[in-house]
């Protein structure tokens, strides 16, 4: 079997993990049988599942909800008030260079991630006015902490001495997924006090992580904020700073991929790829040796194995209107599964410029309801193009565990209020900017990473050999989160199918699964032993 050269490529830490494909054949249809394969859902997960069944052969359908791709990273286009057509998304994405396996799935159609572009930083500002950087930090943990602490006006060296070395110890020895067992009846905040870590520290150096899930860091599990601060600082030694789309996600990364998958077949990809969008699935009956698809018209596609790639409401509807579908356990299993908070996007269409040196992205702490502060079209192309018509700019607002539900209008009224006066307030030059237009999202679709659900989640396997889960609110065993947990599971969801006929595997990579200091991780073992 042939390597995958383009993951070779990928990445510059010299300890990142790599998870060798298993050996098989690399077109299972190749006989003339080909298997069919039905992946519901094509957000991230979808696609890598979707991408990884067809270059082993299978032909897949996809069948998603929305009439665009990409899921939660999805990208559309609205027409404003005045007639002009605008590039859409749910907000703000940064695509870090430990991504391994989604920068796999994006090289599928970019090889050379082209439509990508660096941001050199993205500063942190809190209610106080501190402002930290990522900017020129060495990339080598544990150097990157020290440097980030030396010159930190928040977090200062004598921080360190006064925290409380034993228990903090799991913070850079984490091992996945033993951390786990060790911090996820804890939540964040609780954690983050135990181990005296500073309170204006906090809202900078780990709210940013917290708020990434989408909530609030009381409501965050402890394990899974630490496993964050191994993947994206002292676990890996790719950096913290990141890449985003150049344009609006449907025309760089969804529209490119649809066209890799659906062109004629070759021998690096044998199988065929159908996409259906616009389609919600509303039951599936498991079979002998298959499934029958139904959708909410009644229309039904037969198919030898499925891949639910669904967000969490879309699995639990599934699992709950398919009665015969896994057994009591792992229905249980999926019927918990929780989301996270309510959160807010309020696009700006400007008539005046920001300043010019104003960050493309910047991110808040302690200034709710605001999150992060973004221009995009200081790096998104259509947003540069309608500011140039236009003299003005693109902004974006994120609030972030905005609301513990879908808010009534009174709530989003304040809200946006409360978003605008943060913009004010922070670039006091968006106060005499008129609004063109403007866009209010609330969404409650991210998976609840609460203290204590790790044990009960399921994970890629289901009772039924040939049905798999993927996305990024389903349990993996590796050091990945968010984007990069969805392209996972996605890519080892097709990889478990395709063994089933004997179809080789797909090379992965991770950061290490362990944290990189011996006497960190001594102190941490000690810690659990006297626990």
């Amino acid at each position: 079997m042939t390597r995958d050269p383009v993951l070779a490529e990928l990445g510059r830490d010299p300890r990142r993990e790599r998870h060798p494909a298993r050996v098989g054949r690399a077109d299972v249809g190749r006989d003339g049988q080909r298997p069919t394969a039905v992946v519901v859902g094509a957000g991230i997960a979808g696609l890598a599942a979707a991408t990884g069944l067809a270059e082993r052969g299978f032909r897949v359908e996809v069948i998603e909800r929305e009439n665009y791709l990409g899921g939660r990273v999805g990208g559309w286009n609205e027409r404003l008030d005045d007639g002009t057509v605008v590039g859409m998304n749910r907000g703000f994405h940064a695509f870090f260079a430990q991504y391994y396996n989604l920068r796999k799935l994006l090289c599928r159609s970019d090889p050379g991630l082209t439509r990508l572009s660096r941001l050199g930083d993205y500063p942190l500002i809190d209610d106080k006015g501190h402002r930290d950087s990522f900017r020129n930090l060495p990339r080598t943990p544990p150097w990157n902490a020290f440097a980030f602490a030396l010159r930190s006006p928040t977090f200062r060296f004598r921080d360190l001495v006064r925290m409380d070395a034993r228990a903090a110890a799991p913070l850079a020895a984490v091992s996945v997924p033993e951390i786990y067992q060790q911090l996820d009846h804890l939540d964040a905040e609780t954690f983050l006090h135990r181990i005296n870590f500073p309170d204006a520290a906090r809202h900078l150096a780990f709210e940013v992580f917290s708020r990434s899930f989408f909530v609030a860091p009381h409501r965050m599990s402890a394990a899974e904020l630490a496993a964050m601060f191994h993947i994206y600082f002292l676990g890996s030694s790719e950096g913290l700073v990141f890449d985003v789309a150049q344009d609006n996600f449907d025309i760089s990364l969804w529209t490119p991929l649809a066209e890799y998958l659906t062109a004629p077949t070759t021998s690096e990809r044998p199988g065929r790829v159908e996409f259906h969008t616009g389609v919600r699935i509303a039951a599936i009956e498991p079979g002998a040796l298959g499934f029958r698809v139904i959708d909410d018209t009644g229309a039904t596609v037969e198919a030898d194995a499925v891949v639910l790639a669904t967000d969490v409401a879309g699995l639990r509807a599934i699992v709950a209107d398919s009665p015969a579908l896994g057994d009591d356990e792992w229905r249980t299993r999926v019927a918990e599964l929780g989301s996270a908070p309510t959160f807010a996007v309020h696009r700006l269409w400007l008539d005046r410029p920001l300043r010019a040196d104003r960050p493309s992205f910047l991110g808040t702490g302690n200034l709710d309801p605001l999150d992060n502060i973004s221009i995009l079209d200081r790096y998104e192309r259509t947003a540069a193009e309608w500011a140039g018509r236009h003299g003005g700019s693109v902004v974006e607002l994120h609030a972030y565990a905005a609301a513990d539900q879908t808010p009534v209008p009174a709530a989003g009224a304040w809200v946006r209020s409360r978003l605008l006066a943060r913009l004010h307030d922070l670039y006091p030059e968006s106060d005499q900017a008129r609004i063109v237009a403007e866009k209010m999202l609330w969404r409650a679709d991210c998976p609840r990473f609460a203290p204590g659900d790790f044990a009960r989640r399921p994970g890629i396997r289901t009772p039924h050999p040939r049905l798999m889960l993927a996305g990024d609110g389903i349990r993996v065993d590796l050091p990945v989160a968010l984007m990069e947990r969805a392209a996972t599971t996605g890519w080892l969801a097709a990889d478990l199918l395709a063994g089933q006929w004997g179809g080789a595997g797909h090379d992965l990579q991770t950061v290490p699964s362990r944290g990189r200091s011996s006497l960190l991780r001594t102190l941490a073992t000690r810690e659990r032993r006297s626990a």
